[in-house]
């Protein structure tokens, strides 16, 4: 008799045969931290959130953290992607430090380097899927280069959204949308100016099981297919070990758990 698998272990076998395909990863580091630190203050307390963190991801490398909730893995993605800044420590882009520069040039760093997706999806009701995509570029430039420039970044964002699958919801609201639906759109403005890191906060956690799925085959075909390095971090750990590598916040501090250190 063939032995028969679960769907847990044929997805984890898929994910393992999936892995082994892979083209070597670029050695070059692209995101770094070092000694990473972050604490809070309430009243006379200092509660501390990360503790001396130091990790690196590749160029072109799919990174996923877990870890339980609280230990810290949303505020290091935060950190990293300069939406906060560390207490004590530096964080890295390809071998310069970031986390210091004036607040001007972080916000540019942050909107040319990042793009970010997060749990609960935060798409502008008012605005329609194909608007919706669009703000990161309208943000990005002043009104008069994208007035210009907006049939340039229509086609853009219209590319993006045919490779997640949306080309037939352009113009409707958040609100006539699935789950999985906003989740790809929330993907979709994430990339449309292009980012060289996604950085991703628990992106399948509002999900359920087979539309969680759907999203993470979307994340490993832009890593495989257009070499974006990814950092990903998740409850999960079935999902988190189709990574690249793996590993583990566990009250602020690092452990290594899979994949080249």
């Amino acid at each position: 008799m063939p032995e028969v698998l679960s769907l847990n272990e044929a997805m984890l076998n898929e994910a393992a045969m999936t892995r082994s395909s892979r083209p070597m990863l670029s050695t070059a580091t692209h995101l770094s931290t070092v000694a990473l630190e972050k604490f809070y203050r309430k009243g006379p307390l200092k509660i501390p959130v990360l503790r001396g963190v130091e990790i690196s991801v590749r160029k072109g490398e799919f990174l996923s953290i877990v870890g339980q909730s609280g230990s810290g893995k949303s505020t290091l993605l935060h950190v990293m992607g300069l939406l906060d800044s560390p207490s004590v420590g530096e964080v890295l882009l390809d071998g310069d430090r970031i986390d210091d520069l004036p607040q001007q040039t972080r916000d540019e760093i942050r909107n040319r380097v990042f793009g970010f997706v997060f749990q609960f999806y935060h798409l502008l009701p008012e605005l329609n899927v194909l608007e919706n995509v669009l703000t990161p570029l309208m943000i990005r430039h002043s009104f008069l280069s994208y007035w210009r420039r907006r049939n340039e970044f229509r086609e853009q964002a219209c590319e993006i959204l045919e490779k997640v699958g949306l080309t037939h919801r352009l113009k409707h609201k958040p609100s006539e949308l699935s789950g999985g639906e906003m989740q790809r759109a929330a993907i979709a403005r994430a990339l449309v100016a292009k980012p060289e890191v996604l950085l991703a906060d628990e992106p399948t956690g509002n999900l359920d099981s087979g539309t969680g799925q759907e999203i993470m085959g979307l994340m490993r075909s832009l890593n495989e297919e257009e070499g974006l390095t990814i950092v990903m971090v998740t409850h999960d750990e079935q999902l988190a070990r189709t990574a690249h590598r793996m590993v583990r916040l566990n009250e602020g501090r690092l452990e290594i758990l899979s994949g080249a250190a």
